[in-house]
């Protein structure tokens, strides 16, 4: 088998565990909104239909009629009362955390303590800020204006065209400042990060789960975000920026603020797209966008009240001791059985702290390795943890800090006093709010539906026409999503046949040079085909509308294979940024008149062809197509869906797709459309936006550079020589060969991965 097939292979047996039911979902040993924060942000998720959804809509009706006060509930009914509720309630709360923030007050350290709780606290909501708009673009609805408003939006979230200028990159920036950032990166590693409240998960793990069903909560995640828009800045990093003005970029982690210069702001953004939705859906969708509002101010101030509580509480470092010693008390009962404290293990004592760390902390603050008000002369911050010491290392410095604060808070004995009077001074207790929550998990229920998966594998497609239709929309079922990773293993397979003995334009070797002197020599050769191609006549005004109905399942859902890097952390990656701007534009910037779908639209009406909506049966079934229109474009839709499976092949995909028409084919087609009276504009705009300097090829081969230039030059499987030559099939994919050694290929690839 030739290199370049078994890499196709090889990317299907890695990526076949994300075939049927929820893959890699964790035990529910961290919490329930951990276990759907985690699985939800991963880029290819699959959320079953049917009991997931039930249970997503019972919490979402639950949680709008328990927590809001009963004087609010009778002003909620218009949408515009509901802004102004959480407005004001935004302002309000800010003000609350603002007092505990006063100059002077709480002990050493105190408001260090008060701003990494504030932080840490904000981070599983901040990291992600506007993550939920994702998915509301699809191939089948990319013409729609008010998806182009949703897109707009969401583009400014992840600030478009630029690596690591989303809202969360703001908030992952002030993390490493604070040095709070180890978790961080990605943000489904935020779940394994105990200091935070299982509570500060909830709100976005039920968020990021609506946007893999976008189908079945677009009205609810738009009222959510509409909600998170009007309260502005959340109210904790009120009290952070309070005391660390100049150590973030404030105007962008708030999600109302504006990251451009004029124009509508997030707020008033947002609101033309809910009226819009509206106008669309009627009162179906105005109650959708009520229930997600009012679900998410209801979620907000029962989190912020919690989180408040939090930092009150954290005033007496007491409470951050009993906290550190629950959290290192698992670990540390299984040392320590010769060690006693008034003639008890200490192991025993911290396996009773994983409940009640109280009476640990007492007789911690007895014994001989503390002294009260000196943790200087206290051996459990000196012998024990120095490089000879039996704790050498088992407590970070951040931990240390917070024992030096507690010992140092606790009232020293008097001078002279013996070790038995010692022991007769009262010591402070642990504050009563550092008690576990003992309230039942409201994602119990969701993260157990999410784990039983889809009630039925649905339906697997019948052949092409039905194929391209059911892949017009983001959710899939099992069936669809194990035929879309097979069809893609067979494009691919027959994309590499015999590639080591053909002639092909991309080099056999990446070069640290990069792909920009490549390019411009493919420019430069396009041009010359232009030119020795000028006196070849132009095809028939027949043939030249034949070639425009054929192309438009191809050209419809132009930009498709990138679908994937909508995903925001992909969208602001340092490969992903520039294939979700050229997504974007693709799909017209938000511009319905720059739309390309809409502005082909208008060149087959111009020829006297309407066709049904893109997104419809009847347009996948329309007779007019020959069945081989349908190949490139279902592989587009197939492959788009997995951008970490395939992230080479897509690269290699992308660079063909921009690079194709650029300086030739567009130029020529120019004048045959021109010859007959039609309208050149799409092959005109395609001819700017995909040069080869500043544009669309530029990119494609940018974004392959960055991939392989973070490689190791080595032999194997993930190194710089394997990945190239997935991006090379990929290359060829856009046009594999058709020879029935090619398609055999394809057929036993597929074959192979049904038998697994």
């Amino acid at each position: 088998m030739h290199s370049q097939q078994a890499a196709a292979t090889a990317t299907l047996s890695a990526a076949e565990h994300r075939v049927g039911g929820p893959h890699g979902l964790p035990g529910d040993g961290g919490g329930s909104a951990r276990t759907v924060y985690a699985y939800a942000t991963d880029p290819e998720a699959s959320l079953p239909e049917g009991r997931f959804v039930e249970e997503v809509r019972t919490v979402l009706r639950r949680r709008t009629t328990e927590t809001a006060p009963a004087t609010e509930r009778g002003d909620d009914s218009s949408l515009d009362a509901l802004v102004r509720q959480a407005a004001d309630w935004g302002t309000a709360e800010r003000e609350r955390y603002l007092t505990l923030a006063g100059a002077g007050e709480g002990p050493e350290g105190h408001r260090e303590v008060l701003v990494r709780r504030a932080v840490l606290g904000c981070a599983p909501l901040a990291l992600l800020s506007g993550a939920w708009l994702q998915w509301l673009s699809a191939p089948g609805n990319a013409d729609d204006p008010l998806v182009l408003r949703i897109l707009a939006l969401y583009a400014s979230d992840v600030g478009a065209g630029h690596p690591a200028a989303s809202r969360g990159s703001a908030y992952l920036e002030l993390l490493r400042r604070l040095r709070l950032a180890e978790n961080a990166a990605p943000a489904a590693r935020l779940t394994g990060d105990q200091r935070i409240p299982d509570g500060a998960f909830r709100l976005p793990a039920l968020l990021l789960a609506m946007s893999r069903r976008p189908d079945d909560f677009r009205g609810e995640i738009l009222g959510a975000d509409l909600c998170l828009r009007a309260v502005g800045l959340l109210p904790a990093l009120g009290l952070v920026q309070e005391v660390l003005p100049t150590e973030a970029d404030w105007a962008t982690l708030d999600p109302g603020g504006r990251r451009e210069g004029d124009g509508p702001s997030p707020v008033e953004r947002c609101r033309a797209a809910v009226d819009a939705l509206v106008e669309q859906e009627g009162e179906r969708g105005a109650d959708a966008v009520r229930t997600g509002f009012r679900w998410m101010l209801a979620g907000l101030r029962d989190w912020s009240g919690a989180l408040h509580a939090e930092l009150v509480a954290a005033g007496d470092p007491a409470f951050d001791m009993a906290e550190l010693m629950r959290l290192r008390a698992r670990e540390g009962a299984v040392y320590h059985h010769q060690f006693l404290l008034e003639g008890k293990p200490l192991a025993r004592w911290l396996a009773e702290c994983r409940i009640d760390p109280g009476p640990l902390l007492d007789v911690l603050a007895h014994s001989k390795l503390v002294k009260p008000g000196r943790s200087g002369a206290s051996s459990l911050v000196r012998g024990l943890v120095g490089e000879r010491g039996p704790m050498f290392r088992v407590f970070s410095p951040e931990d240390l800090t917070v024992i030096r604060r507690w010992i140092d808070s606790l009232p020293a004995k008097p001078a002279g006093a013996s070790e038995t009077e010692a022991e007769a001074v009262p010591e402070r207790g642990v504050p009563e709010q550092s008690s576990p929550a003992r309230t039942t998990d409201p994602l119990t229920t969701v993260a157990a539906s999410l784990r039983a998966g889809a009630r039925s594998p649905g339906r697997t497609p019948s052949g092409l026409r039905e194929a391209y239709h059911l892949l017009m929309n983001r959710t899939d079922t099992p069936a669809l999503r194990s035929w879309a990773m097979d069809y893609v293993a067979g494009w691919l397979a027959r994309s590499g046949h015999g590639m080591d003995r053909t002639a092909m334009r991309l080099p056999e070797r990446w070069g640290h040079e990069g792909l920009r002197p490549w390019l411009q020599a493919q420019h430069d050769q396009h041009g010359a085909e232009f030119e020795e191609n000028a006196a070849v006549p132009l095809p028939s005004k027949e043939a030249v509308v034949d070639d425009t109905v054929q192309t438009a399942p191809l050209t419809l859902i132009d930009g498709s294979w990138l679908q994937g890097f909508t995903d925001y952390e992909q969208a602001s990656s340092a490969i992903g940024h520039s294939l979700f701007e050229t997504y974007w534009d693709e799909l017209g910037n938000g511009e319905p008149h720059l739309n390309h779908p809409l502005i082909y639209r208008d060149v087959l009406k111009e020829m006297g062809v309407e066709l049904p909506p893109t997104a419809s049966a009847a347009f996948a079934q329309w007779p007019g197509f020959r069945e081989e229109s349908l190949e490139l474009p279902v592989y587009w839709l197939c492959v788009g869906r997995f951008p970490q499976t395939f992230l080479p092949e897509v690269l290699g995909l992308n660079l063909a797709m921009e690079l194709s028409g650029v300086g030739g084919t567009y130029r020529r087609a120019r004048l045959a459309l021109k010859a007959y009276g039609f309208s050149t504009r799409f092959v005109d705009i395609h001819n700017t936006i995909d040069n080869v300097a500043t544009g669309h090829s530029a990119w494609a081969a940018d974004a392959v550079d960055t991939l392989l230039a973070s490689l190791p030059d080595a032999p194997g499987p993930g190194a710089r020589a394997d990945m190239w030559g997935r991006v090379r099939v990929g290359y060829r994919s856009l046009n594999p060969p058709r020879t029935v050694g090619a398609r055999l290929a394809a057929r036993r690839t597929r074959f192979t991965g049904r038998r697994r």
